[in-house]
């Protein structure tokens, strides 16, 4: 694949993860359009089409690595955008803040945070961002509603794992290395909303 077959590729992949994403394209890369060739083929086209990492890990990877090296202007505005649009809520960016500050330093981080206070507000985000959903269910699963309480109790081992900026699923293990349940749980404003049981066996 050529570098131009990337770069349409990584064009039509931002488009779809950002609002008028080829014109805020063009814009950034106006002066250096060979630049934007380089970067949007890179990451767009080749990187985020890579199988071992789903987007929201890419993209919270790619936002420590901005933080870490203190890019605080277009880069984290930009993978704010694509994080969230992959995936990422917003309480798992800032998370992503707080972790970059104890391997990189926390001026970085600090200068990182200021620029978000921005970004969310220019997003219309809550400050500060409600609870991530993960926090969310792990607090739910505490005090569960009666359906989940006889599911933990017969299967008491879990493992919770966000797969959104809403979504969130629980294996259930008893002994065994297989789940006896799944929970589905949809999270709504810091709030565990609905929770859907799957038994795979």
């Amino acid at each position: 694949m050529t570098m131009d077959d990337l770069h349409d590729r990584g064009r039509e992949n931002f488009a779809e993860l950002v609002e008028d994403g080829t014109k805020r394209l063009d814009a950034l890369f106006a002066t250096v359009p060979a630049l934007g060739e380089l970067a949007v083929g890179t990451v767009y086209g080749h990187l985020h089409e890579r199988p071992a990492l789903d987007s929201r890990t890419r993209e919270a990877a790619t936002l420590a690595t901005i933080v870490a090296a203190g890019m605080v202007g277009p880069p984290l505005s930009v993978h704010l955008r694509t994080g969230l649009a992959s995936g990422l809520a917003p309480a798992e960016v800032c998370e992503v803040v707080v972790q970059t500050a104890a391997f990189a330093g926390f001026p970085r981080a600090v200068s990182a945070a200021d620029q978000l206070n921005l970004l969310f507000e220019g997003h219309g985000l809550p400050i500060p961002p409600p609870p991530a959903p993960r926090e969310v269910v792990l607090a739910y699963l505490g005090e569960p509603a009666a359906e989940v309480t006889e599911v933990l109790a017969e299967f008491p081992r879990t493992e919770v794992q966000a797969t959104g900026p809403d979504r969130v699923l629980v294996s259930c293990f008893g002994d065994d290395a297989v789940p006896g349940a799944v929970l589905h749980c949809a999270v709504t404003g810091g709030e565990v909303t609905s929770v859907t049981v799957f038994r795979p066996r």
